[in-house]
């Protein structure tokens, strides 16, 4: 299931002239690289939902080159370790970014991903506290390449929803990162990327203020018959503000402060607006239409909002990938006529992503449930009590990974029976699989595919000491929790949609096992750049030879 000849292709990307025989002119590098990713989508729903698809993704599909296997090896599959691992070309193993957070040992407290208190947050609107920045990240992105090698400066943009998807995608500096705040309602960057707020996006935020879709719902893009599966099915958990059922109002009397512009957030209306703006950069700075190569990064988030409340097979779901195959269509036809079509490339993948409901698949009687957090920690505590005297063992517990405190980790290390007798404890807790003690990674089996997928994920001082890793189908977490969750290594989990598109790009289906870490090795071979890290491959059996766009069909403005 974990195709793990995902296997650590590592390639070093040589610049293209080094290859090109005397007097053969090199093919030409593209001028501007688009990066989407869609946060939380499956690779299935290109295969389930996709003949609901007209525009932007129906172009991928016809026109692109679509790698159908494309699965991420490692165990924790979540958004910060997905964008760093598309961005860098690595896994976290070496980028670092282990989770969206991790338990800080030194200072005793979880950290965010991005989490910078050497930076401070500029807003387009309301004040926003705390800072951010790619601080953590522990290598460089494919953008930090560019910008160092191009012999061009490059213009660098990204946008996302989320904080952590805009800065991985973006590296450690750029021209304008941008991402949005739901406490403040409004756009926001970092003082690690600007000192003030960037004129072009301030004017967008001005001219579009997200108040202005509050007073719509949100309703199906088509009729209910449409769509497959039932709305409103066992186990959704919409948000406090909406029914399980269509339509979702995003203002309405009773809401309480703050919860409309969530809702805007949990709807198409926010993947439109962050695909506006993209539209927006291309034509205010005129991405791709100078002598050198722009990068513009747009991670859309809605999709991972409502997985996570409706999930995989709702019709919101659906709907919003309907409604983001019309906006990509949009952003295409922009770049087609602003740019020209032969002188961009596309790379579209997905962060993760999504487990089913767990109550849904026991409707079908299988094995599903959740984990409660607290039987985790209470029977780590009962297991190693003894050996330490009644001292506390836990140090946090977050999601499956348990952070133990000093003492508990001297007592496993010191007694092989505590060690043993903590490890059976956990496997009988029901869901659980597989309890691995990260100290003994050195000792892993290689054929022991949960134990691989774990040794990907694992970085120094930032992963748990003990990795559970549940059964198919459960989920960490209470019964208030999520519908539906991701962060395992099963396929469902792992498996998410490849695209390339556009210059040099040999459109097909592409049946190799792939990794979303191959997409920064490709990029970086197409500009001629040599990333420093790699733990994927440059997809070379998708690039084809240069085609020169026949005469008087590309009119792009030049800048």
């Amino acid at each position: 299931m974990l195709v793990l000849a995902l296997m650590l292709c590592t390639f070093v990307a040589l610049p293209l002239d080094s290859a090109s025989p005397v007097g053969v002119p090199r093919p030409a590098q593209p001028s501007l690289v688009v990066m989407l990713v869609v946060d939380q989508m499956r690779a299935d729903y290109v295969l389930k939902y996709g003949h609901q698809w007209t525009g932007g993704l129906r172009r991928l599909i016809d026109s692109g080159a679509w790698f159908e296997q494309a699965l991420y090896p490692y165990a924790y599959t979540v958004t910060c370790a997905g964008h760093a691992t598309i961005s860098t070309g690595t896994f976290p193993r070496t980028h670092g970014i282990t989770g969206n957070s991790w338990w800080d040992r030194t200072s005793g407290q979880a950290v965010d991903c991005t989490d910078d208190a050497a930076e401070t947050s500029i807003s387009y609107g309301n004040p926003v506290r705390g800072g951010k920045s790619p601080a953590r990240l522990a290598t460089t992105t494919f953008t930090d390449q560019l910008r160092a090698q191009a012999p061009v400066p490059p213009r660098i943009v990204t946008f996302s929803m989320k904080e952590r998807a805009a800065i991985m995608l973006a590296g450690h500096r750029a021209t304008a990162v941008t991402w949005y705040d739901a406490a403040a309602g409004s756009l926001v960057t970092s003082s690690a990327y600007a000192s003030a707020p960037v004129p072009f996006v301030q004017r967008f935020a001005s001219a579009h203020p997200i108040a202005s879709d509050l007073r719509t719902a949100w309703t199906t893009k088509q009729p209910s018959p449409f769509y497959l599966y039932d709305d409103a099915a066992g186990g959704e958990r919409p948000p406090a503000f909406w029914t399980t059922a269509f339509p979702h109002a995003l203002q309405r009397d009773g809401m309480k402060p703050g919860q409309s512009y969530e809702a805007w957030e949990e709807s198409p209306f926010s993947d439109a607006y962050l695909e506006r703006l993209g539209e927006t950069a291309v034509e205010a700075l005129h991405l791709g239409t100078g002598p050198g190569t722009d990068y513009l990064g747009i991670s859309f988030s809605a999709l991972d909002l409502v997985g996570h409340d409706f999930g995989p097979q709702s019709h919101e779901v659906q709907d919003v990938l309907l409604r983001l195959d019309a906006a990509l269509g949009s952003l295409f036809a922009t770049l087609d006529r602003q740019v020209g079509r032969s002188r961009y490339v596309v790379a579209l993948a997905g962060d993760h992503g999504v487990s089913p409901i767990p109550e849904q698949m026991a409707a079908q009687g299988l094995s599903a449930g959740r984990i409660p957090a607290q039987a985790i920690s209470g029977r780590i505590e009962q297991a190693l009590g003894p050996a330490l005297g009644g001292a506390k063992a836990v140090a946090r517990t977050m999601g499956g990974q348990v952070y133990l405190t000093t003492a508990a980790r001297e007592a496993i290390a010191r007694d092989e029976h505590v060690r043993d007798a903590l490890v059976g404890t956990l496997e009988r807790i029901p869901g659980v699989a597989r309890a691995l003690l990260t100290s003994e990674r050195a000792r892993w089996d290689g054929a022991d595919p949960l134990a691989r997928a774990v040794g990907f994920t694992y970085f120094p001082d930032r992963t748990g000491d003990i990795f559970l890793v549940q059964l198919p189908y459960w989920l960490f977490g209470s019964e208030d929790g999520s519908a539906a969750s991701h962060g395992t290594p099963y396929r469902y989990d792992t498996w998410v949609p490849l695209f390339l598109y556009g210059s040099r790009i040999k459109a097909g289906r592409y049946v190799q096992a792939v990794s979303p870490a191959d997409i920064a090795p490709t990029l970086g071979w197409l500009c001629a750049l040599t990333l420093p890290h790699q733990d994927g491959r440059p997809l070379l059996e998708a690039i084809g030879p240069d085609r020169p766009t026949p005469p008087g069909t590309d009119r792009r403005p030049r800048r």
